[in-house]
Formats: C-alpha cells, structure tokens, sequence
C-alpha cells in the first residue's frame, strides 16, 4: 500500500507578535512580512507531510481580509488540503486573536502549491492524505478545482 497521512499530521501553528519593525508606512502589518510567514508556515506543513525538502511553485487566492496593527498577537494556521503526484496543496489561515478573550477574527487566506524534492532536488512522489472529516473532504474537492483554474493559467500562459 502507498504511504499516506492525516491532515493532522502535518498542521502547523505559527503566533507572531506584531512589533514596530514590522509595520509599513500606513502603520500596518506589511503585506511582505506577513507572505514570509505564509510561505514559511506553507513550508513546514509541506515538509512534516512529505518528510522531504520542498520549493513553493505558487500561491493562490492570496486574500488580505483585514490589517494587523503594532502589539497585536497573529496566528498562523496551515494544513494539508490535497496532494498529487510530486505536488501538494497547503492553506494557510491568518488570524488576530484578542489577548483578552481569546478570539480569533480571520485577516488573511492563501493556498500554496508545494513541490517534494529529493536528494538531488528534483520532484519526488509525494505520499497520499487520509481525509478524515467531511469538512477535509470539501476542501479536498475545493483543492480539485482549484488546481484545474491553475492548469487551464499555465496552458493560457498566465
């Protein structure tokens, strides 16, 4: 049987404290820092999922839902929500949570598509993913159709 894993297995969870030094000029969470940190979480999830080194191919449906201002805490939440052959899709979910009860309240969403490599840096297979629960399943099918817009943008060029 092929080796597989749970969607649990590989989550990943960040938690920044927004500081001075990341802000832009607006006074604002900049857009930059916080795709550093949706990469490197994205990153993680890939690896803890393949075991293996992983290079970002592209990011998807990049959504700044909301700012993050100095002194707030963000957290960063990224899974698994489809593999394919050599290839996987990560979410990553971006959250403010309020210190004083606890609340989360979304400011960012993006997908990534990672790439498994081997010891000489080329695409390796990647194992299968156990879906667990009907949400998983959803987004395995959401996963499906997104990856299908991003094959009908490379064979039209964008």
């Amino acid at each position: 049987m092929t080796e597989a894993r749970k969607v649990s297995e590989s989550r990943v969870e960040t938690i920044h404290m927004i500081r001075p030094n990341h802000m832009n000029a607006a006074g604002r969470l900049f857009g930059g820092m916080l795709m550093q940190w949706l990469d490197e979480v994205a990153g993680m999830v890939a690896m803890r999922h393949t075991r293996s080194n992983v290079i970002t191919a592209s990011v998807d449906n990049l959504r700044f839902i909301h700012g993050a201002y100095n002194g707030e805490v963000v957290v960063i939440i990224g899974r698994v929500t489809y593999v394919g052959n050599t290839s996987l899709e990560v979410r990553v979910d971006t959250y403010v949570e309020h210190l004083e009860n606890g609340q989360r309240h979304p400011i960012n969403r993006a997908y990534f598509t990672m790439v498994a490599l081997d010891e000489n840096d080329r695409p390796r297979k990647v194992p299968g993913l156990i879906l667990e629960t009907d949400a998983e399943r959803a987004e395995w099918e959401a996963a499906q159709k997104r990856r299908e817009m991003r094959m009908k943008r490379k064979e039209e060029g964008f």
